[in-house]
């Protein structure tokens, strides 16, 4: 006969482990795809939008990318920005409907196109240039879908399109109505290498060597004598000179003038040149400097003058190589920044320049063709030669002719503006081109303000809150206004009209008896109804009489025979006139409010889209089309560098070891939803960054985030929401409540706020701190073991509920894939998406919140100290587990008051075996081994161990749930 132990029963099978069938393992790369197609086969989004068909509107327009090129991360953070946006208007209860659309005509389609087509006819041309930016837009489409954007994507409105070419013309009129556009001939940014003017926001400014000349203009005869007599100095027969500087040697034949500033103080100086005696004409303020950059002696000679004497003695100098006078002319744009306080004028090649000349009667000389080259106005010898390719040869002319103040082969190094297109240098060049007026009277308007005048002040009335409620602004960051407001401030006159095939045409009809050219209101109506019947394509395929309306006759000379306007449309008037074109009564449907509740793009469009939509709808709507405007910033690596294909081609050319990940082949290995949660994680105000090692900060984030979710649904297994809820709260799970409260209203706050970096924050930091290091894992314990439908489970398991809805619809905007997955695991949500079933409102505190979040902040505290007395004991193997502990708290009496709501339950919430409080000064914690034994079931050390006879070895809560296990049916 054998000894023998009674074995311990097992009691895994009567523990309630938490069971959902959704994974732990996202596999986001290949679940999103089935996601997608599950969406579409559910017509998801406007399944959404027909549910709120009666509630009020959240208009959210979207600028247009240009149809070329596959997606980039510019385009990511961008369009996940605005996903978030109408997906929190959705689960706010707004009828949020998002219109993409295709910015379609332009330059770089039209250049790529003409490598393959060319000498053919501008139909020919458009046609393939149609052809090539639909390929692109089907597979951005594509790509901005796979990032899990909704919208109405097989609806775009397209700027090529008929409907949206007749809005750019009825936006067109809008100026003309109010007298704002004319025919000019004056200096514009020229690109020589596309041939074609370009607006302020088509140039971007890149570092550029240009040379650095001083020229010497001759003063001869009785302008010698004058420049003297004002010096109070005898008119010798010394050489005498105005002196300028320029780094663009190839305006000197253009120039038509000086000049100086007419408050500036001016004066001889003898200079010794190659030992002889010359005296220059400088400003005061600038001897030094231009003595030291010629490396020259000299002196100043007589009295000081100022500019506005010269102009009125009627000085004028010589043209260093032309035979033609130069007159000196006063100018409050002459600075003393730089130069000589002397400004060689070329009214054909500067804004300023051309100003002075208009003022005199000047000739807004240019001897340029569309190439940048030299036309027959000037030299033989320069006749066909680029612009770049004559500096030298007029540098080489200087010196050799004694007019060169300084050295040949002086540069200087400086920023410059080049084409954003092909990043070329350009140039100012006049010609006769379409402008709007930003200063001419609006005839159109009571005021009469101008257009200028109008859009500052909705720029203010934005920053004030006008449309969005007092104390906030419609700039999303503030900034914005100043950045714009500068930008409108001191910004020309519009170009609009380009020189090129693919766009808009200008609808103007030029006489052919006359020369007289009309762009007028009939003529402008009748032309948008054409395009928008036909498209713009006729005004290349069909006659000009086709196309005026009936009757139509020259209104200066009664002649019938006329051309069409060989320009198009700046793209930016295309882009810009969008609201238009795409909000007006009849145009798309469903999308008829103006102005708009939100504009969001790049941190450029203050010069682009912002800027042009602004101008746009201060003639179409007299204000601005946009009731609020939200900035993001460039995606840019660590160190603060810009972070595209090129740049990066660019720095590894260099010899730099860096690389590109391409945004493609990150979301087939990892999935969209890491790129959604990076865009959301970023603070979009400034420039954004990007690397492998902020992925893996979101990636590691979104773990924790999903395990968090996936515990919550394990733990509704078995929880039926339609039972009515627990009469009465455990304590902690009010707590949980009052803690839920305060982040909904936080989430809430910042989504209405545009801040979904702090929804990122907030909901991180609550999933892996408060709810998975204490609320969760205390209810462990009763979640566990409790029987089913205690009363204590049952009040977690409601609370559980309302956690695991709230925080899955307020990641549902930015991880909309992993939130619309878990959705439909919450019992009672099978296969309902949680576009369909969730709602993300604001959350009012209740008046026993306070105490009770006091309660979690004093316990926090308490754990701190309990911690730190227990981690040598755990470090030196004297303790185990933390429930195997006996902990003695000395609390003072502030902290122990707001202990409070806790006091009850401080073992539990602490997750020891027992605690003993007593009073004392200071906090502090000691710890020791309970001498409860422990329970197999639970393991947690009780005193009522063998309290039922039935179940000895357990605590007496296990042994009544294994008895009624056991009675059940179900088995120990």
């Amino acid at each position: 006969m054998t000894d023998s132990t009674p074995e311990t029963p097992d009691y895994k099978a009567t523990i309630r482990l938490p069971k959902t069938d959704f994974p732990m393992k996202a596999n986001l790369a290949q679940r999103e795809p089935e996601t997608l197609a599950r969406w579409a086969e559910e017509h998801l989004y406007e399944r959404a939008l027909e549910a709120r068909a009666a509630a009020p509107a959240f208009v959210f327009h979207d600028g247009p990318p240009y149809a070329n090129g596959h997606i980039h991360y510019g385009h990511i953070l961008n369009k996940v920005l605005k996903d978030i946006v109408t997906k929190y208007q959705l689960l706010a209860g707004r009828a949020a409907r998002f219109v993409p659309g295709w910015d379609c005509h332009g330059l770089p389609i039209e250049l790529n196109v003409e490598k393959a087509h060319r000498g053919s006819t501008r139909p020919a041309l458009r046609a393939a240039c149609r052809v090539e930016a639909e390929t692109w837009i089907d597979a951005q489409r594509a790509e901005f879908q796979r990032l899990g954007v909704f919208g109405t994507w097989s609806e775009p409105y397209l700027t090529m399109q008929p409907v949206y070419e007749q809005g750019i013309v009825e936006a067109l009129a809008a100026f003309v109505k109010n007298g704002l556009v004319y025919r000019g001939k004056k200096p514009v940014y020229w690109c020589g290498n596309d041939r074609t003017a370009l607006a302020e926001a088509e140039v971007e400014y890149a570092p550029h060597t240009s040379p650095s000349i001083y020229v010497k203009f001759p003063l001869v005869g009785a302008d010698a004598e004058r420049v003297h007599a004002l010096a109070g100095v005898e008119a010798a027969a010394t050489p005498t000179f105005a002196v300028i500087w320029t780094t663009t040697p190839w305006t000197l034949p253009a120039n038509l003038a000086i000049a100086v500033n007419p408050k500036h103080a001016y004066t001889l100086v003898e200079v010794q040149v190659d030992g002889a005696t010359e005296r220059w004409l400088l400003a005061r303020d600038m001897v030094e400097r231009v003595l030291a950059a010629t490396r020259r002696e000299g002196a100043v000679v007589g009295a000081a003058f100022d500019g506005e004497a010269i102009e009125q003695a009627g000085v004028a100098a010589r043209h260093p190589f032309e035979d033609r006078g130069s007159p000196i002319f006063t100018g409050d744009h002459v600075t003393l920044e730089a130069g000589t306080g002397l400004v060689h004028t070329a009214p054909g090649h500067g804004a300023d320049d051309y100003v002075l000349g208009m003022r005199h009667g000047l000739e807004t000389f240019a001897p340029l063709d569309d190439a940048a080259r030299f036309t027959g106005e000037v030299r033989a010898e320069w006749q066909g030669k680029h612009v770049y390719e004559v500096n030298p040869i007029i540098v080489r002319l200087l010196a050799e002719t004694g007019r060169l103040a300084n050295r040949e082969g002086e540069t200087l190094a400086h920023s410059y503006p080049h084409c954003w297109r092909c990043k070329k240098p350009v140039i100012f060049r006049a010609t006769t081109q379409w402008f709007i007026s930003l200063d001419a009277p609006m005839t159109a308007r009571a005021d009469a303000k101008s257009l200028r005048a109008v859009a500052l002040e909705e720029i203010d009335a934005m920053a004030a809150g006008r449309d969005v409620g007092p104390g906030e602004s419609g700039w999303i960051p503030a900034w914005g206004r100043d950045r714009i407001h500068g930008m409108i401030k001191d910004r020309p006159d519009w170009c609009i009209s380009r020189q090129r095939a693919w766009g808009v045409p200008i609808p103007a009809f030029h006489c052919k008896s006359c020369g007289h050219v009309d762009l007028s209101e009939p003529t402008l109506a009748h032309v948008a109804g054409v395009f928008g019947r036909e498209g713009a394509d006729v005004w290349y395929t069909r006659e000009a009489a086709e196309l005026v309306p009936p009757e139509y006759a020259c209104a200066k000379c009664g002649g019938r025979d006329h051309d069409k306007d060989p320009n198009i449309l700046d793209v930016w008037f295309e882009s810009g006139a969008s609201f238009w074109s795409v909000m007006r009564p009849g145009a798309y449907a469903n999308t008829t409010q103006l102005p708009v509740d939100l504009y969001l793009e790049g941190s450029d469009q203050h010069r682009g889209w912002f800027h042009s939509s602004l101008l746009i709808g201060c003639a179409v709507l007299g204000r601005a089309p946009y009731k609020r405007v939200l900035t993001h910033g460039f995606v840019c690596d660590e160190q603060g560098r810009p972070y595209s294909k090129s740049d990066i081609r660019r720095r590894q050319e260099a010899g730099e070891k860096v690389e590109y990940l391409d945004p493609q082949q990150i979301i087939r290995a990892e999935g969209a939803e890491i790129l959604r949660l990076w865009a959301a994680y970023e603070d979009y105000r400034s420039d954004v960054r990007y690397s492998k090692a902020h992925l893996a900060q979101v990636s590691d984030a979104y773990r924790k985030v999903r395990n968090t979710l996936r515990f919550l649904l394990g733990n509704l297994d078995g929880w039926d929401p339609s039972l009515p809820e627990p009469g009465s709260l455990d304590v902690l799970d009010a707590w949980a409540r009052a803690r839920l409260r305060k982040y909904v209203a936080d989430v809430h706050a910042a989504y209405e706020a545009f801040d979904f970096r702090t929804v990122y924050h907030r909901t991180v930091e609550l999933c892996t701190g408060e709810w998975s290091t204490f609320y969760l894992d205390v209810l462990k314990d009763r979640l566990y073991c409790d029987a089913d439908d205690s009363p204590r489970r049952r009040s977690a398991q409601a609370t559980i509920d309302r956690i695991a809805r709230a925080t899955i619809a307020a990641l549902a905007p930015v991880l909309c894939f992993t939130a619309d997955e878990a959705w439909r695991y919450l019992p009672g949500e099978a296969g309902r998406s949680v576009f369909l079933g969730a709602r993300i409102e604001g959350a009012t505190a209740e008046p026993g919140d306070a105490p009770l979040l006091a309660a979690a902040d004093a316990l926090a505290t308490v754990r701190v100290a309990l911690n730190a007395a227990l981690e040598p004991q755990v470090k030196g193997k004297v303790l185990g587990h933390r429930r195997e502990v006996r902990a003695t708290l000395t609390v003072p009496p502030a902290l122990r008051e707001a202990l409070g709501p806790f006091a009850a339950e401080l073992a539990e919430l602490l997750t020891v075996s027992e605690v003993e409080v007593v009073a004392g000064e200071a906090l502090a914690a000691s710890v020791a081994k309970t001498d409860a034994p422990a329970c197999p079931r639970c393991w947690r050390h009780r005193r009522d161990l063998g309290a039922r006879a039935a179940h000895p070895a357990l605590c007496a809560r296990c042994a009544d749930v294994v008895g009624a296990r056991v009675a059940g049916g179900g088995g120990a």
